[in-house]
């Protein structure tokens, strides 16, 4: 049986279903519509509009590779306020963060759709820069999505540029500090793992932004965002599965992971893709203090990966007990 939403919702709860709405819309589909738009255009009467973007496109290329375009005021909006309460979600500071350095943030879990990430590091609704004055953060995204017209432009002003080395090592080398890049490490194929009341970290095996970091001396950040896992369901895809084996072998050629995940609609709460409304407290670490090392050994990077992996989960053991995760409860890398 449906459960409906009962009519006298407050208007107010409406409208955080409505942004919320825009924002899982802009993730599933926007990048696709806007294929379609330009292609579109190009036969109709205003042929001209794709032609001159084309021309932009062209010189424009290699922005996003360099810190991108953000735009304060959209990520300043009120708007996003409203998508913060509908969870709510919200940034705690653990430690500061001096902004004459730089900084490497992982962030954990991926969740379906980074939520969390989304929220906290690109709009400033929840404190961001009050909680870490003159720190600039950026929030790296598959490459894929900025290739696609129109919609690079519109999460470019976010502050998202792409997960390739270049684009995320153009902010480690700006000199003064004050820079953060925002890293989801366990990408797209953790989001397969993302289950309710689970918390497996895809970590063990993951060293490429260790190595980034010595490379360039910037600090690293865990970052665990509890609550993450549990603003979807997904239908069970344990390893080894025919379902979770397709799912892989499709994430091996595209790129992206297609998790088969459900939860609430818009006017009833059985079934759809807009997220439950559940709490997302994403906690920030203490920062790691990391010597540049342009040539560090296999012992040094491993050294420094471990000593990663047992901060994130200090923090997770840390902070558990304020978001109902059980005393006896732990990370598990994989």
């Amino acid at each position: 049986m449906i459960d409906f939403a009962p009519i006298n919702v407050p208007f107010h709860r409406r409208l955080q279903t409505a942004v919320v709405l825009q924002w899982v819309f802009s993730f599933l589909a926007l990048a696709p519509t806007c294929i379609i738009l330009f292609f579109y255009l190009l036969f109709t009467r205003y042929w001209l509009i794709s032609v001159l973007y084309s021309i932009w496109w062209y010189f424009d290329y290699d922005t996003p590779a360099r810190g991108g375009r953000r735009v304060p005021f959209l990520c300043g909006n009120k708007v996003w306020e409203y998508m913060r309460d509908y969870f709510p979600i919200k940034l705690v500071k653990t430690a500061d963060l001096d902004p004459r350095r730089n900084y490497i943030l992982g962030f954990h879990p991926h969740g379906i759709l980074v939520a969390g990430a989304f929220t906290n590091f690109c709009t400033y609704t929840t404190g961001l820069r009050e909680l870490f004055p003159g720190l600039k953060t950026y929030l790296l995204m598959l490459p894929l999505w900025f290739r696609a017209p129109f919609f690079r432009d519109y999460i470019m002003c976010a502050g998202l540029i792409p997960s390739h080395k270049e684009s995320a090592c153009y902010p480690l080398r700006q000199r003064g500090g004050g820079n953060a890049i925002v890293i989801a490490v366990g990408g797209a194929p953790e989001a397969l793992d993302a289950h309710p009341g689970t918390y497996n970290v895809l970590l063990a095996n993951k060293k490429g932004f260790i190595k980034m970091a010595m490379e360039h001396g910037a600090h690293l950040v865990p970052v665990f965002s509890f609550g993450e896992n549990e603003v979807f369901d997904q239908m069970e895809n344990p390893r080894g599965t025919w379902l979770r084996s397709i799912q892989e072998r499709l994430q091996s050629i595209m790129g992206i992971s297609l998790p088969l995940f459900h939860a609430r609609g818009i006017f009833q709460y059985s079934f759809g893709l807009m997220p439950y409304r559940k709490p997302i407290n994403t906690v920030v670490g203490r920062p790691i203090r990391v010597e540049k090392n342009e040539m560090p050994t296999v012992e040094e990077l491993d050294a420094l990966h471990q000593l990663y992996m047992d901060e994130l989960s200090s923090l997770f053991d840390e902070h558990k007990g304020n978001y109902g995760v059980d005393k006896d409860t732990h990370l598990n890398f994989v």
